[in-house]
């Protein structure tokens, strides 16, 4: 399950337990319908309380970010005390132009993140 949230050209995804494709497609729904509408937008994923996601879920990340959106997104937080997801997040920047950045700390990831 997910909780989003938009303030200006800032879309916050909160991620609850499994990250299912339902989910990103409804993140991906608002990213795209924002992109049209202010052409540079930023991402903050709080993923502190994600428990796993599904392979779908990967596979449709790779084809939106590497594929379809790469230079669409200035910069990208990731909120996580996880290291597999902290390397996840270092390995993504080989893929999209967006500065990408993982934080443990929710708060320090907001500041940076605008």
């Amino acid at each position: 399950m997910i909780t989003i949230a938009q303030n200006g050209n800032l879309i916050n995804v909160s991620v609850l337990g499994e990250f299912t494709l339902a989910d990103f497609k409804q993140f991906e729904e608002l990213a795209l319908y924002e992109l049209k509408s202010t052409g540079e937008v930023n991402l903050l994923f709080d993923l502190r309380d994600m428990i796993n996601y599904t392979v779908d879920v990967a596979w449709e990340e790779i084809k939106f970010f590497s594929r379809e959106h790469q230079h669409d997104f200035s910069k990208i937080a990731v909120v996580t005390d996880d290291q597999w997801l902290t390397w996840q997040a270092w390995l993504s920047r080989l893929f999209v132009d967006a500065d990408i950045r993982a934080f443990a700390d929710y708060n320090e990831a907001r500041a940076w993140v605008g």
